[in-house]
């Protein structure tokens, strides 16, 4: 029977169909290096944990994604604790209900009569983002769901502990976030795109409102508190991907990872060499936009400006209206075009600018989780497109 991961049902139908194909594996070792060949760590999936194959010719990107994160759950769930999918169910559900009990916002949106089949689904579209408009789209394939393997090492953490809290994620996210940091400072040469990429990191955040942490406390972020195999290795990876995404670890990046890898414990089984993600990448790089010729964040910020550009032309009569109203803001918009804008210029920009996005419905993408990151691209093209609101405001 043909599985559709954009249909409601699937999960129940999948699971009928390949519960017991779904592998069961004998050490973490085993269990990380198949979510590395599956895909899911670098948020694209090109298999499911299956002991046979499925057909997925027909799923875009996000129904593989959708596939591979439940499966990797389920894959989990029989390696740690049972093989029975309808305790799986019961446990992820269960999971997910004591998250929401932290100001999260996902169950609020599912149906009170649906089962729990259908109440996953939800859940899992939730935390994958998964967004009607192309730009939030791009957005979320590039970030936030190569974050999603977060989600597994914290159901590790509660089939384990029978318990769970946001201060897991929030405390994950952290060391990740500083992680990337303490990486990108071991470069020698940096481009401006590397410090993007750390930006869209941070404002792809879920539970963590962290911003900054001090360069002096970066390392020791990394190896507070307890953690698991799993969770040793997925850090190891997260500063592997950093490093790696020049197309080169040279030298005194190879020490780096060394090193760090006997602080994190990792041993000969399960210290990665890095050759999983090197073959994923060679074995998937034309379906891969982060690892094309270009930069993956240079690779978005392209593509972005074109859907931008085309937002402000079809809400030009609308943006004019609203500009006409606020000249202390076309004024700065304009000085932008001439000069670097003063901290305090840029917060009265972002708050003026948010403000006519609220009023716009199609300029919401700007309010979403990391629509921040795209209004510098707004502020570019609104003088390029509407020359004639500054043309006259800026006579004044």
């Amino acid at each position: 029977m043909q599985i559709n991961p954009s249909i409601n049902g699937w999960i129940e139908k999948f699971l009928n169909q390949y519960a017991a194909d779904v592998s069961d594996y004998i050490t973490d070792e085993s269990f990380f290096l198949a979510c590395q060949k599956s895909g899911l760590i670098y948020g694209y999936v090109v298999n499911y944990h299956l002991d046979n194959n499925l057909d997925d010719t027909k799923w875009d990107n996000e129904e593989k994604m959708k596939v591979g994160f439940l499966a990797t759950l389920f894959a989990l769930h029989k390696t740690k604790k049972e093989t029975d999918y309808q305790l799986f169910i019961e446990d992820l559900f269960q999971f997910y209900t004591i998250i929401s009990k932290g100001n999260f916002s996902f169950l609020n949106m599912v149906l009170p009569h649906a089962n729990s089949y259908q109440k996953l689904e939800s859940i899992i579209n939730e935390r994958l983002q998964t967004k009607d408009n192309i730009v939030t789209k791009n957005f979320t394939h590039m970030v936030t769901n190569s974050l999603l393997y977060i989600d597994v090492l914290a159901f590790e953490y509660y089939l384990n502990q029978n318990t769970i809290n946001l201060d897991f994620f929030k405390n994950l996210e952290r060391k990740c976030l500083a992680l990337i940091m303490f990486s990108l400072n071991v470069k020698k040469q940096k481009s401006e795109y590397d410090i993007m990429l750390l930006k869209m990191f941070e404002n792809s955040l879920r539970y963590s409102k962290v911003s900054k942490v001090k360069s002096n406390e970066i390392i020791d972020v990394v190896f507070e508190g307890n953690r698991s195999a799993l969770e040793g290795m997925y850090l190891y990876e997260i500063a592997l991907i950093t490093l790696i995404s020049d197309g080169v670890v040279n030298e005194n990046e190879q020490v780096f990872l060394s090193e760090f890898a006997l602080k994190l414990g990792l041993n000969k089984l399960n210290q990665n060499t890095g050759y999983e993600l090197v073959e994923f990448i060679n074995k998937n790089k034309n379906n891969l936009p982060f690892y094309n010729l270009n930069h993956p964040v240079k690779q978005f910020y392209t593509n972005t400006q074109d859907n931008i550009a085309k937002l402000v032309s079809r809400n030009k009569t609308r943006l004019l209206k609203e500009l006409s109203e606020s000249k202390e803001l076309v004024k700065l918009l304009g000085k932008s075009t001439q000069s670097e804008l003063s901290f305090e210029e840029k917060k009265k920009v972002k708050k003026q600018l948010l403000d006519i996005c609220k009023s716009i419905p199609s300029l919401t993408i700007f309010l979403l989780p990391g629509g921040g990151l795209l209004l510098p691209i707004l502020i570019k093209f609104i003088p390029q497109l509407l020359p004639s609101a500054f043309n006259e405001n800026l006579k004044d």
